[in-house]
């Protein structure tokens, strides 16, 4: 199943897995959330699951702060942060429904959740404590950092884009360029706009820069769709992860499969071997060298027999993910 340039990590978690995170700093620390009620840290250098801590319901996100510190929010509505080196657990704050997205704003040194209780809420680490609450127009699906600027994806495929040093006003109000729900959006490391996929086999390709001759450059396409005996099946694009030094991504889909994309010719670069079930969350670790893959069944099909949940690490080369010049 697994070829030598990847490996199944042992001790993974017991139920479906939320999110894989890598730490920013190292390329051999992983943070993995799951609705086993843990958050796991492991290092994949040496295949070793180094902790867990306990959530009391499941875990849909979780984020490093800095290289010994972890955050983390799910279904208990609770934001935890752990010191990863002292294993000691402390309860920040909640919101008022399940939290669904938790990230590090280096730039501005504020941790950011979002909620299904319709609001953004940001955090300052150093004390930590609970730094402004930000209403959504909807339950915040999804959230990306684009350097100080942070993109929010709500349900009614809304997108809000907004100034994490002046939260007193919304930037930009948009709508997804997607007619279905939004999955999952991720800035471009070169911060100049974002991905966006839906529950419909899409992806777009947006930039934040309102004027037209930029906005001239959006373009969004198909992807994750198998034909099956004459029937093209569409699967939801649950995952996107970019490419630290190319600026190239990755999505995972519903499909099972894993797909990197070349943004600025508009080409598929690669696609994995299909995965035993759904990609819940993929991570490129900080150097590019490493794709941390989930293939955890998503319930698509309501509660029947699936794979078992597994996160497989991939070593990546400048073939699979560097654009080819033309």
């Amino acid at each position: 199943m697994t070829g030598s340039n990847e490996y199944k990590l042992n001790q993974g978690p017991e139920d479906s897995i939320s999110a894989v995170k890598f730490s920013p700093s190292t390329t051999q620390f992983l943070l993995v959330s799951s609705w086993d009620c843990t958050v796991r840290l492991f290092d994949v250098g040496s295949n070793t699951m180094r902790m867990k801590y306990q959530h009391t319901a499941p875990v849909l996100d979780c984020a490093f702060y800095d290289p010994t510190h972890s955050w983390s929010g799910g279904l208990d509505a609770q934001l935890k942060t752990h010191d990863l080196n002292t294993d000691q657990d402390t309860i920040v704050g909640t919101h008022d429904a399940p939290i669904r997205c938790v990230e590090y704003c280096p730039e501005v040194n504020v941790m950011v959740t979002g909620s299904w209780d319709r609001s953004v809420r940001l955090w300052d680490p150093r004390t930590p404590c609970n730094a402004g609450t930000f209403t959504q127009p909807e339950k915040v699906y999804t959230l990306s950092v684009a350097g100080d600027r942070l993109i929010v994806g709500t349900a009614g495929r809304r997108v809000l884009v907004w100034d994490l040093r002046n939260m007193g006003y919304v930037q930009q109000r948009r709508e997804s360029s997607l007619k279905y729900q939004t999955r999952c959006i991720r800035a471009f490391p070169n911060k100049q706009g974002y991905v966006l996929s839906s529950i419909e086999g899409r992806v777009a390709v947006e930039y934040l820069d309102p004027s037209q001759e930029v906005q001239k450059k959006k373009y969004a396409f198909k992807c994750h769709r198998l034909k099956e005996d004459g029937i093209e099946h569409v699967y939801p694009v649950n995952a996107i992860s970019f490419h630290s030094v190319h600026n190239t991504f990755a999505t995972g889909g519903s499909d099972g499969f894993v797909n990197i994309w070349d943004p600025f010719n508009k080409k598929r670069l690669c696609q994995f071997h299909r995965y035993p079930t759904s990609i819940a969350s993929l991570a490129f670790n900080n150097d590019g060298t490493m794709l941390a893959i989930a293939s955890s069944y998503m319930q698509e099909k309501g509660d029947i027999n699936h794979p078992e949940d597994a996160i497989f690490i991939r070593q990546v080369t400048d073939a699979e993910t560097k654009p080819k010049s033309t």
